[in-house]
């Protein structure tokens, strides 16, 4: 299934929640409007509400309340977005200059604000206990991920393990919790709960390990921001890691200082290394084995087109190149 199809599949859902995103965008201060505006216009996917919006059909929910959701979880992500490019001190993303770079990085830690807060006036608009438990513990894992990756930067003795548990927390978390709320609206049963924030959580850490592997693997163009942006920041991700533990050592020693200094200025030699030691290739195969794994959780569910379609979401995250 095309990933077209998959839109086309919600269409309608995901034309309300557009709708609902710039309705719940409006204040009455106009650098807010400007800003929201800006960063939720500018172009992304809109994967995380997808998977809130096919869950939930998956399971057979006909009301509205999964829009609200979904919007809700675009609010969060575009928050972390604001509040990343500000911390990273990124200037593109998208193929767009970042809000941070056209407003400066106040504005953007400002709007980043907002989106969060306005999220949770929708929670309690929800009005559903179980809603607000998953979004109050993903935001706060979010939030710990965030730490755990700046803790990580400039340090080149960081591990899988600690890669894994930033990307769990960062981006895996989200996912799982739009999944999570699919099944949640539809009122489905522990056992189909459990499957889809499976689904959702092992998806997470398939599309993050992609994001990384293109970072080094495609061009800035295609993947939309400046290739070798993590390098730039120091950021040790999977690619990095492996190419370090299989590296003879006066490259092992020059990837280290690379981590440990920042800058993009040996790029080609860091390129080169990872290239030599296979790690893309590495960093793909563990992606692909994440995806089999939420492939594996959506068994559970009754077959149907949405179905099918999560599957073929999970098959996106790893066959992209954007």
């Amino acid at each position: 299934m095309e990933f077209s199809s998959i839109r086309e599949l919600i269409e309608d859902d995901l034309k309300a929640t557009d709708a609902l995103i710039l309705d719940r965008l409006r204040s009455d201060v106009v650098l807010i409007n400007q800003v929201g505006h800006y960063i939720v216009n500018s172009g992304g996917k809109r994967l995380r509400p997808m998977i809130v919006l096919l869950a939930a059909r998956a399971m057979g929910y006909e009301g509205t309340t999964h829009v609200d959701l979904a919007a809700i979880v675009e609010f969060i992500h575009t928050a972390t977005l604001l509040h990343d490019d500000v911390v990273d001190d990124s200037d593109q993303r998208r193929n767009r200059d970042t809000a941070n770079a056209v407003w400066g990085n106040a504005a953007s830690v400002l709007v980043g604000d907002f989106l969060y807060s306005r999220s949770f006036e929708m929670m309690v608009a929800v009005d559903a206990m179980p809603v607000m438990e998953v979004l109050s513990h993903a935001t706060n894992r979010i939030a710990e991920g965030e730490v755990l990756q700046l803790l990580n930067c400039n340090d080149p003795d960081t591990d899988e393990r600690r890669y894994r548990e930033v990307i769990l927390r960062k981006t895996a978390t989200l996912f799982e919790a739009g999944a999570r709320l699919g099944a949640i609206v539809s009122d489905s049963d522990p056992e189909t709960e459990a499957a889809l924030a499976a689904y959702g959580l092992h998806l997470g850490m398939a599309f993050q390990m992609i994001d990384d592997a293109l970072d080094y693997g495609s061009s800035g163009q295609d993947i939309g921001k400046n290739l070798g942006d993590d390098l730039a920041e120091g950021k040790p991700t999977l690619p990095l890691i492996r190419a370090i533990e299989l590296s003879e050592p006066a490259t092992r020693d020059m990837l280290r200082a690379v981590i440990e200094k920042g800058g993009c200025d040996r790029i080609d030699d860091v390129i080169r290394a990872i290239e030599s030691t296979d790690a893309i290739a590495y960093t793909a195969r563990l992606a692909a084995d994440e995806a089999a794994q939420a492939k594996a959780a959506l068994e559970v569910l009754p077959e149907s087109a949405f179905r099918k379609a999560l599957a073929a979401v999970a098959d996106f995250s790893v066959s992209r190149s954007f």
